[in-house]
């Protein structure tokens, strides 16, 4: 597995992300919100990041898990109690912290990692290029 990663392995997997985030919302929602297509590409963009470790998977999924948490956090305080655009609100799930985050939501994030992580390894075996060849 290379070691390296290049900028614009990031950018296609945070455009990925931003897609695949915003369609899952939208599928399941009935609708997004610009903040979180930048957060589902800052995610993917960690989760790609992270499946360059040789840890295993249900182990780099809880890395996920908790970063992707961690994002939702800070992106929850900045959107919904700094600027308050109301984009999502927790305090009615159990377990939630601030009404930004909470575990039924941090357990789906491990899970939905898992795949995200396979596909990162796919992407970077098959479809990425050196950006100056030897």
């Amino acid at each position: 597995m290379k070691k390296n990663i290049y900028l614009y392995e990031l950018a296609f997997m945070f455009l990925l992300g931003s897609f695949v985030y915003s369609l899952l919302e939208i599928c399941f929602r009935g609708y997004t919100h610009w903040t979180m297509t930048i957060l589902g590409g800052i995610s993917a963009a960690a989760l790609y990041m992270i499946s360059t470790g040789k840890k295993p998977v249900y182990i780099q999924a809880l890395y996920g898990a908790v970063i992707i948490t961690l994002l939702e956090l800070i992106t929850g305080i900045l959107v919904n109690i700094i600027f308050p655009m109301n984009v999502w609100d927790y305090s009615l799930v159990p377990f939630n912290l601030l009404g930004q985050i909470c575990l039924p939501f941090t357990i789906l994030w491990y899970f939905l990692s898992i795949p995200s992580l396979l596909l990162c390894r796919i992407v970077r075996r098959n479809f990425t290029i050196p950006i100056i060849p030897h």
